[in-house]
């Protein structure tokens, strides 16, 4: 079965096109990961995926149901982490978990204890009943987890999910993704970082300037950039035709340097 079903997606703002026909799926048990440089139209896609964006053409669906059209039991179906915190400031993480509990009428006994083990699992509870606004950008990371999480939903879509997190916590996420995906969840994931990708992901497609430019394994992406052993990082920058950019910036900053 597809989790996630992409087609020839088109999205612009005035003049820009931010996602100009994409195309891609996430198969049910695996990791996506979607990659790009700023702004290369990462989030906008996701956005749209979640019906939080109107696309000018194309469709998407989730689990075979159009996030478009039926927008309330796509989401049923998600937990997703967007890039930035959204959060109500003025309510404790107790209280913001038993707010989306109630409102996705999750059984109250199961889904405490599945709250606690996540709380005791990502260290979080001395934060527990403090107020949102008072944490951290790390802390508020770790709420917008279990917040996705708490319905046990087939899909997980996270948007940059180790932004601001320590070592340990960044392992403790990794796990978790792949517990997802080991009791037969999917996972779409954004990132920059292209050493957690490579660790990580099934599957990469790699977005620039809005077009998806380069899809595949590890192996099938070396392959269409005639690379046998180039790491990810390295086929992210040919792809995107990077490298000599990179290169340039070095180059300039060993001058400086050494003046």
């Amino acid at each position: 079965m597809v989790a996630v079903s992409v087609e020839r997606l088109v999205k612009s703002f005035g003049s820009l096109v931010a996602v100009n026909n994409v195309t891609f799926e996430v198969r049910e048990g695996e990791i996506y990961g979607l990659l790009g440089p700023n702004g290369a139209g990462k989030t906008t896609t996701i956005k749209c995926l979640m019906g939080l964006l109107d696309p000018d053409s194309g469709s998407t669906h989730i689990y075979h149901v159009n996030s478009l059209e039926n927008p309330i039991e796509a989401k049923k179906l998600v937990g997703y982490v967007p890039e930035e915190h959204q959060l109500y400031d003025s309510l404790t993480p107790r209280e913001l978990f038993e707010f989306i509990a109630s409102i996705r009428q999750l059984p109250k006994d199961k889904t405490n204890k599945r709250i606690g083990e996540m709380v005791k699992a990502l260290d979080f509870e001395k934060y527990y009943d403090s107020m949102i606004v008072t944490l951290s950008q790390g802390n508020k990371q770790k709420t917008m987890l279990i917040s996705a999480l708490l319905h046990a939903p087939k899909l997980l879509i996270l948007d940059e999910p180790f932004s601001g997190l320590d070592v340990r916590t960044s392992k403790i996420i990794k796990d978790i993704i792949q517990i997802h995906v080991d009791n037969g969840g999917s996972v779409l994931l954004s990132t920059h970082v292209m050493e957690v990708a490579q660790g990580l992901c099934d599957r990469v497609g790699i977005i620039d300037d809005g077009v998806l430019v380069g899809e595949g394994t590890l192996s099938e992406l070396r392959a269409q950039a005639k690379e046998e052993s180039a790491t990810l990082e390295k086929l992210f920058l040919r792809l995107t035709e990077q490298e000599e950019e990179v290169q340039v910036g070095v180059d300039a900053l060993r001058e400086a340097l050494s003046e």
